[in-house]
């Protein structure tokens, strides 16, 4: 990355996402997204994807949002370690949606998820997050099966 050392851009940057994360539609599409799905297949995955489906907007609202700041990391424009540190969110939808992103590409766009995914792929910080993040899920995904 080009950005070696956090300055006031990478803190200013941060607090701007923040405080897009707490426009009341996203706020909601996040939590719904965190909290309330919780795919088994990619049926459930394709059914949200679906113009018709009640929860479809929020689904892309907070899907996009969290490529655009991804976006922001995977193209230097920010320190990734230091804004890793308050951005882990779409990591965690992320690990929620990585067992159908295939499909998803396939049936959508190839683009989808793409920044996230490169965050948590290739990127050291993004690794070591999405690895925490993902066992969490694991563990919480198998919580509600119980």
């Amino acid at each position: 990355m080009s950005i070696e050392k956090p300055d006031h851009h990478d803190a200013e940057l941060a607090l701007r996402t923040y405080e897009l994360r707490r426009e009341p539609l996203l706020r909601d599409a996040r939590r719904f997204l965190v909290a309330e799905f919780w795919p088994k297949t990619y049926a459930d995955v394709q059914a949200l994807t679906r113009l018709d489906h009640p929860n479809n907007a929020g689904y892309r609202q907070a899907t996009t949002y969290w490529e655009m700041v991804y976006g922001i990391v995977r193209h230097g424009i920010v320190n990734p370690g230091y804004f890793l540190e308050s951005n882990g969110e779409g990591l965690f939808i992320f690990a929620k949606l990585a067992p159908f992103v295939d499909q998803l590409r396939s049936d959508t766009t190839p683009r989808a998820l793409v920044n996230a995914e490169w965050v948590a792929t290739q990127l050291p910080e993004g690794r070591a997050l999405y690895d925490v993040l993902s066992q969490r899920v694991r563990r919480l995904a198998e919580a509600r099966r119980s």
